[in-house]
């Protein structure tokens, strides 16, 4: 009995303890602004690459801020990244006249606590209340994403969500599968001449997320990811409203109910009625040294309660089934 008051405690408390290690794209709040991201949710992949003739390295950066990225189990085991991870980069090398493979598998960023305890952690910094000359001319957000860890080394991804109102923040995202094959088709025909032009095109022409860097920060000590993410979510105006007026999304974007409010008042509600029971059950049994039913307060009224109800629900009953226009049983004369 003395223990619910802790428990009561910890169930309200227990929000902000996630909140704080993982990232809830639905509800970022930083200076004062609510930002929601949710409407970016789904995985989205961007490139860099490198063309050292005769071969082509490229890495993929697979990014879902929403959710953890799905596993897909016709991929091998050493060839993807851990689950949980929300940007996982996998650095493919190409080469004239053999198979593309997988050299190199990066976690980046994701919640890690079944396996090893590292969490996502995100910090979130408003751009233009930034003490830097450059990020106070932009309206946004930065986001610093944690958890992933390499040979070692820690590694993050730093996420600049850019104020752009002309842009929903999912463009240039529907043609992966094509981008890939005219990838593969441009190493095949690579005839590693140093001389010859770049041969690859521009992998992420037209997309909101661009890649700016990745490599090791802090004296090597930590790879980090450099992004920038164009997007009319990151605006203020945007800020404080819920997408699609007063109905909420989940991270796939489907509408869901929005009665929060109305769940947790019955959550408050029955912690209450059951720290009265208990309260005045312990008052009952020190106090007067009730046993049984006489311990609970009210204990009559709540043991007549189903009467009670019956009663109510039979003179109800009765009031409707007698309003027919009958007057007691008798016809008029």
């Amino acid at each position: 009995m003395v223990y619910l008051p802790r428990t009561a405690a910890s169930l309200l408390v227990l929000p902000a303890v996630i909140n704080a290690v993982s990232l809830d794209c639905k509800h970022i709040r930083v200076d004062g602004q609510s930002f929601h991201f949710d409407k970016l949710g789904g995985p989205k992949e961007v490139y860099f690459r490198e063309h050292d003739p005769p071969n082509i390295q490229n890495t993929t950066f697979t990014i879902d801020i929403c959710a953890a990225l799905k596993i897909d189990d016709k991929i091998e085991l050493q060839n993807r990244c851990d689950p949980g991870t929300r940007i996982c980069a996998i650095n493919r090398e190409y080469r004239q006249g053999v198979e593309p493979f997988i050299s190199t598998v990066i976690p980046i960023a994701g919640d890690y606590s079944t396996r090893n305890g590292r969490h996502i952690d995100p910090i979130y910094t408003r751009l233009n209340g930034s003490d830097s000359h450059s990020d106070a001319k932009l309206e946004g957000v930065r986001a610093e994403l944690h958890g992933g860890q390499y040979k070692g080394k820690d590694q993050k991804a730093i996420i600049e969500f850019i104020c752009d109102k002309e842009m929903e923040g999912n463009e240039g995202f529907k043609t992966e599968a094509s981008v890939r094959r005219r990838q593969e088709r441009v190493s095949e025909d690579d005839g590693g001449d140093e001389d010859k032009e770049d041969p690859l095109p521009d992998l992420n022409e037209g997309k909101a997320i661009q890649f700016v860097s990745f490599g090791p920060e802090r004296d090597g000590k930590v790879g980090v990811l450099r992004l920038t993410w164009k997007t009319k979510y990151a605006c203020e105006s945007q800020a404080g409203e819920e997408p699609d007026g007063d109905d909420k999304h989940d991270g796939e974007g489907k509408k869901s109910s929005g009665w929060g409010f109305f769940t947790w008042f019955l959550i408050i509600a029955f912690l209450l009625a059951a720290a009265y029971i208990i309260f005045g059950s312990w008052l009952n049994y020190n106090r007067y040294g009730a046993r049984g039913w006489d311990l609970i307060p009210h204990g009559d009224t709540i043991r007549d309660l189903p009467y009670i109800l019956k009663d109510w629900f039979s003179g109800i009953a009765g009031r409707f089934g007698g309003s027919d226009g009958s007057r007691g049983g008798y016809s008029a004369v």
